[in-house]
Parts: C-alpha cells; structure tokens; sequence
C-alpha cells in the first residue's frame, strides 16, 4: 500500500499537472470504484481544481465548489498519467488523464466524494510536523505493541507496514514492544528514526521520479534494510532477516539488532510447534537441520 513518502511524490506530480486545471470528465469500468452517491460525480465535472492534500494514506483533490475527491489505492492500486494502461476510473482534466489501475481480483481501491474532508481523517499525528512531546504522547497514549502503533492511522499518519518496518530497524527497537514500556530515550530514538526514515525515503523518491509521475510505487524496494528482506543478511550486523506474518502482511525484523537475540513467535508456526518453537537463531538452525 503506498505510504507517506509514496502519497508525497504521487502529489507532487499531480501538483504540477492538474493544479488549477478543469475536470472535464470521470468514467468507471466498474461502480464499484465510487463508494458515494451525494454529492453526484456530476457535480465535480467542469470544476476546476484549486488544492491537493495527503490525508493519512489518501490522495484529496479539491475543486473549486468545495466538493472533494478522495482517493485511497489501498494495496493494488496506482495511478498513472496519459496511459493507455486498463483503468478502473478515468479522470479527463483539460491539461491531461489521470487513470487509477488495480492489479489482482479484489479491487479495493476507492473514490469518495465529499464536501466533509475532515470526515476521512483517521485523526493520527503528522510525525513530520510534532515535536517529540506530541510523538511521545501520540504513542504512550494507549498500550499496544510498536508495531501496530505506528501502522494504526487514528496514532500516526501515513504509516504501513513497509515504513515501519525501516523505521522499527533504524530505532534498533521490537516490533513487539509495548509502548507503555518504552523508556524517554527509547522514545526519543523511534521519534528521531520515524522522521528520519520518511523524509530520506521521500528525497529518495523525488530524486527518482524527477518532473515525470511516479511508475514505481512499490512497498518492496532494493535499497529497503528490512521490509521484504526475510532470509537476507541484515545490513547492520549481517544476520538473516527474520519475518512475523499474520493474515497477508509480514512484518521483518533483525534478531541482533532488534530483539537482544529472541526469535520471535510467528503465529502460524508457533501454533503448529508449540513448546518446540525455537527461542533464538541457534535453536532455529538447530532445528532446521532435524
């Protein structure tokens, strides 16, 4: 699922395209794509565009009658510029066609309309604008593991399951650590990785795409430390990446660097091995080889 440094340059690109450019028409292979009914996708045709927003995960375009279209790709979903690629919604706008396309069968990319922005913000903390008094409250607020704190929208905005994985490595902290736990420097060192990891990864994606529109939205990328890097040397200290997966995401970690030298549980595994699940990378490799 694009993330904040994704959603970034997609608004970029947009900004220098379809800002202050009328929309002249919006089609759908499918209804399914439009998730509301009022206002009516008449009411946006002939508008011109006047703002773009990043809410959480969301792309917002703002047209001059206030109504906004709110786009979420979710997992599969892109958008591209003047393709002639299958679309699942095509936008016509007087300086060009922005489509959204969608791989696989599920087709859960979305558009709203509305007049309501705020009604789609999930109401997490822009880490990029707080001090580490916000963060640390926006954290410590509840007790959940560090994982699912930086992925759950209504805490942080703009978080995945990719980023947060960069990030949980740079901080040299467990995806499974309660917030509740965590000590004023650990806190401070995740504050400092968040940022850091989302602002190099944003500069990284500008520089690649340049003026033209981002073509390689991806959650798995080769320069990536951790995310999608299970079985690979850690680039810290060289040990095999090691993953948690549950329902259809995994999460990586480092055993060394992350988890002072405990393999953690993974769900599926754990149950079927019970009492036998290994403890750390030697009881693993020991196992393997039985």
């Amino acid at each position: 699922m694009p993330e904040l440094p994704d959603i970034a340059v997609y608004l970029d690109a947009l900004e220098r395209r379809i800002q202050g450019a009328v929309l002249e028409s919006v089609s759908f292979k499918s209804p399914f794509v439009l998730r509301s009914v009022m206002p009516p996708v008449s009411e946006a045709v002939g508008q011109r565009v006047k703002e773009l927003r990043r809410v959480g995960k969301r792309i917002a375009i703002g047209l001059d009658n206030d109504v906004w279209l709110v786009l979420h790709l979710m997992i599969a979903g892109r958008l591209q510029w003047n393709s002639k690629r299958p679309a699942q919604a095509t936008f016509v706008f007087d300086t060009g066609t922005l489509i959204l396309t969608e791989a696989g069968t599920q087709h859960r990319a979305s558009l709203h309309l509305t007049r309501d922005l705020e009604a789609f913000d999930p109401g997490g903390l822009e880490v990029l604008d707080a001090t580490l008094a916000q963060f640390a409250a926006a954290v410590t607020r509840e007790n959940h593991t560090l994982k699912r704190t930086l992925t759950d929208p209504r805490i942080l905005s703009g978080i995945g399951n990719a980023y947060s994985d960069e990030i949980l490595w740079a901080a040299q902290l467990s995806p499974i650590a309660q917030t509740h736990k965590l000590t004023a420097e650990e806190i401070g060192r995740l504050f400092g990785a968040t940022r850091k990891c989302l602002v190099n990864w944003m500069e990284r994606l500008r520089a690649e795409t340049g003026d033209g529109f981002p073509t390689q939205v991806t959650a798995f990328r080769p320069e990536m430390a951790m995310h999608g890097k299970y079985g690979q040397p850690c680039p810290r200290c060289g040990q095999a990446v090691q993953r948690i997966r549950y329902a259809a995401n995994e999460t990586n970690y480092c055993v060394t660097c992350q988890t002072g030298g405990k393999l953690l549980a993974d769900r599926g595994l754990s149950r079927l091995l019970g009492k036998d699940w290994p403890r750390s990378l030697e009881e693993l490799e020991t196992l393997k080889r039985t």
